[in-house]
């Protein structure tokens, strides 16, 4: 069966039931569903009979376990965009091409729950009145369900008219969407989320991977408008730790985390100076992830979502049709002190033929040597030892922080490191090598990314990446700093790659993302051979 681009879920279980069965149905929906999955909750709903009308659920503690259910279930599907809909309204942003209903939850002949779903679909969200409606099988969970777990007026969650929440939100994962779901069931008119950005993700786990503020900002807005569109939305960047939750006097609540939680008590303190009352504190708990890996958190988290892109293709690779398709080259790259020379070892040991524009670049300095004579008659006989070799070290700091010096030397060296690289990818061809590696700091300086198929970046973060250097080459922690400040940046590196890898942890995990990383890489060889 095809996959549809997005669908419609309605579940009609009791609430009580649906921490059992919310594995079972959304395994079956992503079977079907390969983009946007919604979600509409309506427990003893008969979708077999005329004219269902739509109505939300209580919003209870059930209601919360419910969605926390659903949530979890959803990560376990990788990949799976679920948004469990909290009140009908305006026409969803990636409409259904299909409705979906769990069959054991919809007794009676298929034709009258299939035109239910079609009636309940076009007047809650105005889907089309011909969409496919399919019923999902898979097996009954042991035990038959639960009393109808009436909830308990008195157990009602508060409301209020203004709540606010904070975050980073990059990439919404089922913990983002929790924590924004009860945000939407605790505020009758508007929600205030500010968005992390700017020196709030400096110390950010792999903060070069968190996508852009305007793209999580538009994919917050379009969840929130999804899931509760009778809500207005106020998003706004979140330059401090406050923000405007110190300075609006409509906000009555700020809903947290147990992590979380601290902050909102210093929020409230902020108020109370400001003469402001405190807002009530509402607190969710956090969500356990099943699969954390080896130095990822226990709880669902952005930065073990980041890490898990470590080693994966982040955009497509170059389609240059001068670039020979054999052998297949990737530039790999990174900063001072970033790892990138045992990430080529590694990549060698598993195949790759490497090419290492370092030593190139020694080589073009040598007396003879194709830069030699260039480099001498442009910066003069006082860069030569007594034995007639250029001094690199006195080269270089003629050229350190002098741009017009420095590219004088790189419009003399690197057209010929380019040229002897070259003549490496074709030794590589002609040993039969399917891979090769081209190791080369300056790779995206240079413009050389025009010679391979695909940029690998290996980062750092900046404080271990000072610490490495100061302890290889003896420099002081300035020393070290320049160093860096001088070099283009790991966002800006990023920006421009298709793999990005980390070496920030113990060796193991390195290996274990480079060979994540090459075993994707043959799986996109093979794909492209068989085509």
């Amino acid at each position: 069966m095809p996959r549809f681009g997005s669908g419609l879920l309605v579940l009609t279980a009791p609430l009580g039931a649906l921490p059992r069965r919310a594995a079972a149905a959304l395994a079956a929906a992503a079977g079907v569903v390969a983009g946007p999955l919604y979600v509409h909750l309506q427990p003893g709903l008969r979708l077999a009979a005329p004219a269902p009308r739509p109505a939300a659920p209580p919003a209870g503690p059930a209601l919360l376990r419910a969605l926390a259910a659903l949530y979890a279930a959803a990560a376990a599907q990788r990949g799976l965009d679920v948004r469990v809909l909290l009140g009908p309204g305006r026409r969803l942003a990636r409409p259904p091409r299909v409705l979906l209903a769990a069959a054991a939850e919809a007794p009676g002949p298929p034709g009258p729950v299939e035109l239910g779903l079609r009636q309940l679909a076009a007047a809650a969200y105005g889907c089309p009145p011909r969409l496919p409606a399919l019923l999902l099988g898979g097996p009954e969970e042991p035990g038959g369900d639960p009393e109808e777990d009436p909830e308990d007026p008195e157990a009602a969650l508060p409301d209020f008219s203004d709540v606010a929440v904070g975050g980073t939100f990059d990439r919404l994962h089922g913990a983002h969407r929790l924590l924004l779901s009860a945000c939407c069931l605790l505020a009758r008119q508007r929600l205030l989320a500010g968005v992390a950005d700017g020196d709030l993700l400096r110390h950010k786990v792999l903060t070069e991977l968190i996508e852009p503020y305007e793209l999580r900002a538009a994919k917050l807005r379009e969840f929130l408008e999804d899931v509760k569109p009778s809500l207005r939305y106020d998003i706004v960047p979140l330059v401090d730790p406050y923000g405007p939750s110190v300075t609006d006097p409509d906000l009555q609540c700020l809903v947290v985390s147990e992590e979380t939680r601290r902050g909102g008590e210093a929020v409230n303190k902020k108020r109370l100076e400001n003469g402001l009352p405190e807002l009530a504190l509402y607190e969710i708990s956090l969500m356990k992830d099943p699969d954390h890996g080896q130095n990822e958190e226990e709880k669902i988290s952005s930065s073990s979502l980041r890490q898990r892109l470590l080693g994966t293709l982040l955009r497509p690779p170059r389609q240059d049709p001068a670039l020979p398709s054999r052998p297949y080259v990737i530039g790999l790259t990174g900063g001072t002190g970033s790892g990138k020379t045992s990430i080529a070892k590694l990549l060698g040991h598993l195949g790759a033929f490497l090419i290492d524009a370092d030593k190139l670049g020694h080589a073009v300095y040598v007396p003879g040597g194709p830069a030699y004579e260039q480099v001498v008659a442009a910066f003069g006989a006082e860069i030569l030892n007594e034995d007639g070799t250029i001094n690199r070290k006195v080269l270089g700091a003629k050229v350190f922080g002098n741009q017009e010096r420095l590219k004088t030397l790189t419009d003399i060296v690197w057209p010929e490191i380019a040229r002897m690289i070259k003549e490496q990818i074709k030794e590589a061809d002609a040993q039969g090598k399917a891979v090769c590696v081209l190791d080369a700091a300056v790779l995206l300086e240079a413009g050389w990314q025009d010679m391979v198929h695909e940029v690998w970046t290996a980062i750092i973060p900046e404080e271990e990446a000072v610490k490495r250097i100061m302890a290889r080459d003896g420099l002081s922690e300035e020393a070290a700093r320049s160093r860096l400040q001088s070099q283009m940046t790991n966002r800006q590196r990023v920006e421009q790659s298709q793999v990005v890898l980390c070496t920030l942890w113990e060796p193991d995990v390195t290996r274990k993302q480079v060979e994540k990383a090459w075993d994707l890489l043959q799986q996109r060889l093979s794909q492209e051979r068989s085509l």
